[in-house]
């Protein structure tokens, strides 16, 4: 069968003629070109035309116990010498944007809140007995960590007792943090909506490449949140919790954990990005991380991989692991006496470099 040019021009307009009828039966037209009355009313429609622009009244404010941290590139990985030769952290250039971080690590009083709320509201739902082997701490972690070790005192009294409330919690699996970050982030967006303001960001682990962006303080090429290279200040002090002699924990002023803002803060505001506990990440562990995760924001979330990233060292470690470069894991089950966390906040209205801030302190938390 041929067709002349006059058939198939008139079939091009009956199908645009179609096509327009059934966008106005969806609506379309109407919402979103301004058909129908186009009252000066109707959200972001004037008079027929559309004049929307930014919603008004919106301003991400800085969550209770956070910083702000600035958006930027940096050349992450091993800042000095790989002396464990595990070459799983090769040098690469990486950009990050904006986000929020907690000060400190989580600690003892805040978790309890969570525990203590899952308790009052769960219990129908998941039962005492799950609530209290999947999220409470495991205090026997103190025990079990070493062997021939005294950890009946703290066993008995760093979750439980008021004395030790400041101190960052442990004995959290990566999934407890996990399931910590989601309930606070519910608890956060509930009061807002109740209060008719926007939804919030949620709550989050820190992926390992925002971690050491926020642990170098600013620094380029920091070999610890406080620069380089030592450890102690010229008086001698140490500078975290950490082991810094053989068979000497107490050196540093604390025999195991130290409350979660002692020491000097890094450049950010940061309490204790090395030392006193090792952090979860968000990340799972890879060791040729580098050639899987992109350049921009990378993180590597894969629920296949039991192993996630741990940052930071701890009061029980040597300072080869309070390196800002340097990274290790366990496994995502697995609760331990030297693993606590912090959260972090995507920024959305920093992810640009022009709108950068300084990662000032907004609340006075813990102090």
């Amino acid at each position: 069968m041929k067709y002349n040019g006059y058939t198939i021009y008139a079939t091009r307009v009956f199908l645009v003629a179609a096509t327009v009828l059934l966008m106005q039966g969806c609506g379309f037209l109407k919402s979103k070109f301004g058909g129908g009355k186009g009252k000066s009313g109707d959200v972001g429609i004037t008079n027929g035309e559309v004049t929307a622009t930014a919603r008004k009244g919106y301003k991400q404010t800085t969550p209770y116990g956070m910083v702000l941290i600035p958006s930027g590139s940096f050349i992450m990985g091993q800042a000095d010498e790989d002396v464990a030769a595990t070459q799983i952290n090769m040098n690469r250039r990486v950009t990050i944007s904006s986000f929020y971080m907690d000060d400190t690590e989580i600690t003892n009083h805040e978790y309890r809140q969570y525990v203590n709320a899952l308790l009052a509201d769960s219990v129908s739902v998941m039962g005492e007995e799950e609530i209290i082997a999947k999220y409470y701490p495991d205090t026997t972690v103190w025990k079990n960590d070493f062997t021939y070790h005294n950890g009946d005192p703290m066993l008995e009294y760093y979750f439980a007792h008021p004395a030790f409330d400041t101190y960052p919690v442990v004995g959290v699996s990566w999934r407890s943090a996990q399931h910590f970050c989601q309930w606070r982030t519910n608890l956060y967006n509930d009061y807002r909506t109740k209060e008719g303001m926007v939804q919030s960001p949620r709550f989050r682990l820190p992926s390992e490449a925002e971690w050491e962006w926020a642990a170098r303080g600013g620094k380029p090429g920091a070999k610890y949140p406080w620069g380089n290279p030592y450890v102690a200040n010229g008086k001698g002090c140490y500078l975290a919790n950490f082991k810094p002699q053989r068979g000497n924990f107490d050196a540093d002023g604390y025999p195991y954990t130290a409350p979660a803002n002692a020491y000097n803060p890094n450049d950010y505001g940061l309490y204790n990005m090395a030392g006193n506990v090792a952090e979860w990440c968000r990340d799972a562990f890879a060791e040729n991380s580098n050639a899987i995760v992109w350049d921009m924001n990378p993180d590597n979330q894969n629920p296949d991989e039991p192993r996630k990233v741990v940052r930071g060292g701890s009061w029980k470690d040597i300072a080869y692991y309070l390196e800002t470069g340097t990274r290790y894991y366990e496994y995502e089950d697995q609760k331990r006496s030297y693993i606590g966390f912090r959260c972090v906040m995507d920024n959305l209205e920093g992810r640009t470099a022009a709108a950068r801030n300084r990662g000032v302190r907004s609340n006075a938390k813990r102090r």
